[in-house]
């Protein structure tokens, strides 16, 4: 089959490996019918996540059809179309009996394209298959679904729940990619008072507004002045990081306000400053996390409700072929406009450039 080959950093290819096949009884083989790229993906290509090996097939986000299951499979069976989690817990292990399943210690957790070859390819195997696999339904739109491997949940989880936000909340979104967008979009199911987006780009910007923030501002314009002003110089009751950087998180602890959270969903490949001798008297509340997908069912549900505007954040698509023309545009997006991409579904060009006219 073909599938996407990390070589080292910054040397991913589209490269001819052998089909997968079961390897324990609780495995199923899917045929990847539509992927995507993570922002994770280009964490890893910088060198960012050590522990992914030269020869790792990338991905962990895709919908497929089930072709194989092993003996053990109960949930699914050959035929089944199924949204691939990105996350994949063996359901035996202290974590896992918690629902923590990101930090699964029975073999499962964010293994996919990590630590075994993942579903940027045409068929991928999937370990622990019963809790890995969530069956779709006939109705639900491919396009939407696959952003329910990764994107809503990290999201959902590890942003908008871990923070706590709350119906009157003033809530802070720094970084506006597809996990930012999708923390604007699932705050909004709390009733907060007022969403603040922060990013560079003013594309980005304007793809918030859509989702629901009453309020942008770029980064370079200054963030902080705004929130304070909002909020009569008190801050925001929650700020999530959506970025993965220094200086976006340190900017996150100032626009917070005393007693607020802040939650951290960015991946970080440097060292960030916590500055306790500034932050220690504020009662502050910081915390981060892998996401669990302990939500997925919950999200499926609010997806089939159409609660939730997951197609809008699909920019390009792609053949599944076109990967390494997919990872150039999604690493351009500053260039390209590009939120999401999506591979298995004929070429088309960008949403945001069709409503606005350019060519």
């Amino acid at each position: 089959m073909k599938a996407l080959v990390f070589h080292g950093p910054g040397r991913p290819s589209w490269d001819e490996v052998p089909d997968p096949g079961l390897q324990e009884a609780s495995d199923a083989i899917v045929r990847v019918d539509t992927a995507t790229i993570c922002g994770t993906d280009l964490h890893i290509l910088k060198g960012d996540v050590p522990d992914v090996r030269p020869g790792t097939v990338l991905g962990h986000e895709a919908v497929g059809e089930v072709v194989e299951t092993g003996g053990d499979v109960r949930t699914v069976r050959p035929g089944d179309r199924v949204l691939v989690s990105c996350v994949s817990p063996c359901g035996r292990c202290r974590f896992c009996r918690e629902r923590a399943y990101g930090q699964c210690h029975g073999g499962g957790g964010w293994v996919l394209g990590r630590l075994i070859d993942g579903a940027q390819a045409e068929y991928v195997r999937v370990p622990f298959a019963d809790l890995s696999l969530h069956p779709l339904t006939g109705a639900a739109d491919t396009l939407e679904a696959v952003l329910l491997a990764d994107v809503f949940p990290t999201a959902y989880e590890v942003g908008v729940l871990s923070a706590g936000v709350r119906p009157g909340d003033t809530v802070a979104v720094v970084g506006t990619g597809p996990v930012g967008l999708a923390a604007i979009a699932t705050a909004e199911l709390f009733s907060p008072g007022r969403i603040i987006a922060v990013d560079l780009l003013p594309e980005r910007l304007d793809a918030a507004k859509r989702l629901g923030a009453d309020a942008v501002v770029q980064t370079t314009e200054g963030p902080e002045p705004l929130v304070d002003d909002l909020t009569g110089g008190l801050g925001a009751d929650v700020v999530i990081e959506a970025v993965g950087t220094p200086a976006s998180f340190e900017a996150c602890t100032r626009m917070a306000r005393p007693g607020g959270r802040i939650a951290n969903i960015g991946v970080h490949g440097r060292p960030v400053t916590l500055h306790l001798e500034d932050l220690w008297m504020r009662n502050l509340t910081i915390t981060t996390g892998l996401v669990d997908t302990r939500t997925t069912p919950t999200l499926l549900s609010m997806l089939a409700a159409g609660r939730l505007p997951a197609a809008s954040l699909i920019t390009h698509t792609f053949e599944l072929d076109q990967m390494e023309e997919a990872y150039d545009v999604f690493s351009r997006a500053a260039d390209t406009g590009a939120l999401k991409v999506a591979l298995g579904v004929p070429t088309r060009p960008l949403v945001a450039r069709e409503t606005s006219g350019a060519k």
